[in-house]
């Protein structure tokens, strides 16, 4: 498995941080990794709900269908699969200060005969990290200053 993390800090509070977040479709406003994000339930987010989002991996865009496995008031666990992987990301959002504090986490399970290249792979994996963690800062920001 491969297993990418990263934590920002926010001045915007933990309530709307959270709420912002946890709306999967928003995604592609902050991570660049993430072109594509359909929401595929209607109303507001819940477990069960699903999504069509499409990942850019070294140059190819993957197509996977998320499925929201846990939420609470502060936590959003969504599990995505495709032919190839399997990935469990969860976001984690708590007070910090005035602000808040979120703390992601991608968990990649690659499937059948890829689970050999993992140690190959991971590089490209944990490459991703960074820009999402940037622009998640970034957008998070900018909805504190509005």
């Amino acid at each position: 498995m491969i297993t990418i993390t990263g934590t920002v800090h926010s001045a915007l509070d933990p309530a709307r941080a959270f709420e912002y977040l946890s709306a999967f479709e928003h995604t592609p406003e902050w991570d660049p990794g993430t072109p594509v994000v359909n929401k595929l339930s209607e109303g507001p987010v819940a477990v069960g709900h699903r999504y069509y989002a499409e990942a850019e991996f070294r140059g190819k865009r993957q197509a996977l269908t998320y499925e929201v496995t846990e939420l609470t008031a502060r936590r959003i666990t969504l599990r995505g699969e495709n032919k190839s992987v399997i990935s469990v990301d969860t976001i984690d959002v708590s007070p910090a200060g005035t602000g808040s504090e979120v703390k992601y986490t991608a968990e990649f399970r690659l499937k059948g005969l890829l689970k050999v290249a993992e140690p190959f792979v991971r590089p490209a994996f944990r490459s991703l990290a960074g820009p999402a963690m940037d622009g998640m800062k970034k957008t998070l920001d900018s909805l504190a200053a509005s």
